[in-house]
């Protein structure tokens, strides 16, 4: 048998312990809790980024499409409307009109070779203020790691 007086103590010590485990257990759980949300919170956030992401690729995708179909369409109706020329002048101007149309749309793509080489050289095609930023702070981290952290 079990000696009474024994069992007060115990009831006692396990009444504190309780105590400062239900303390230790509600920071500990409030704590973990925040931390449960917060994950949550970025898992929530990291889904609808990866959502948007695939509906932008998806009409990206339907744009090029619609673009590409565009421009052949657009380069059967110029070839149509030269065609048309080409009759209705060839009377008063003979081969010179077929002369007049390769001239014209020489200079129009050299016009637009021109602007792209423009662009290309301005560097507008890349992330120059992204990579020059990038550029900085790994510079700024090579020189605090050299200098121990210090700054």
């Amino acid at each position: 048998m079990t000696d009474p007086s024994s069992q007060p103590s115990t009831h006692t010590a396990s009444s504190s312990q309780q105590a400062s485990a239900s303390a230790d257990h509600g920071l500990g759980a409030t704590t973990r809790e925040l931390i449960r949300h917060i994950i949550g919170l970025i898992n929530a956030r990291l889904s609808l980024a990866a959502l948007e992401l695939s509906e932008a690729r998806d009409a990206a995708l339907l744009v090029m499409v619609l673009a590409l179909g565009a421009f052949i369409a657009g380069s059967f109706a110029l070839i149509a409307f030269s065609a048309l020329i080409v009759v209705l002048t060839w009377d008063a101007l003979g081969w010179r009109i077929v002369l007049l149309l390769a001239l014209a749309y020489a200079a129009i793509t050299a016009g637009l070779i021109y602007q792209i080489r423009q662009i290309i050289r301005a560097g507008r095609l890349g992330l120059p203020a992204t990579f020059a930023e990038l550029k900085q702070d790994s510079e700024t981290l090579l020189r605090q790691s050299r200098s121990g952290g210090h700054t």
